[in-house]
């Protein structure tokens, strides 16, 4: 069985769903943060393993806090998801942090200070 075939990604699909709808819904745990978001999600061609990128909008202790949050659900989790998705293993889920989104917007506002300096710089050698 391929890793990236049809039916895995379609696996992959279907889990990253139910996965943000658990989250969002169902898991009550305060450590997790209300802005916590599954970026994307890797199931092994097996079925016995996850990985899940989760990402979270706030300051570092907020991250952890979330990750600790999601480790401590995670048998709950494998069992919603066995539930709620018909596969014939359910995968062992491992939270990961995917700290790509902050690193984009970050990236994204240096870019900013640069053009907005190169075009300040423009406007006083035209003077």
């Amino acid at each position: 069985m391929r890793k990236n075939g049809i039916k895995n990604t379609r696996i992959n699909g279907e889990v990253q769903k139910e996965l943000s709808r658990i989250i969002q819904n169902e898991i009550k745990d305060p450590r997790i943060a209300p802005m916590t978001s599954v970026v994307a999600v890797e199931v092994a061609p097996d079925l016995k393993t996850c990985k899940a990128y989760i990402s979270v909008l706030g300051d570092e202790k907020a991250a952890a806090d979330t990750l600790a949050g999601l480790k401590s659900a995670e048998g709950y989790v494998r069992r919603q998801i066995a539930h709620s998705v018909n596969l014939r293993n359910t995968p062992e889920i491992r939270f990961i942090l995917d700290q790509s989104i902050e690193y984009g917007v970050n990236m994204s506002k240096l870019i900013d200070e640069v053009v907005g300096a190169g075009e300040e710089k423009e406007e006083n050698t035209d003077d």
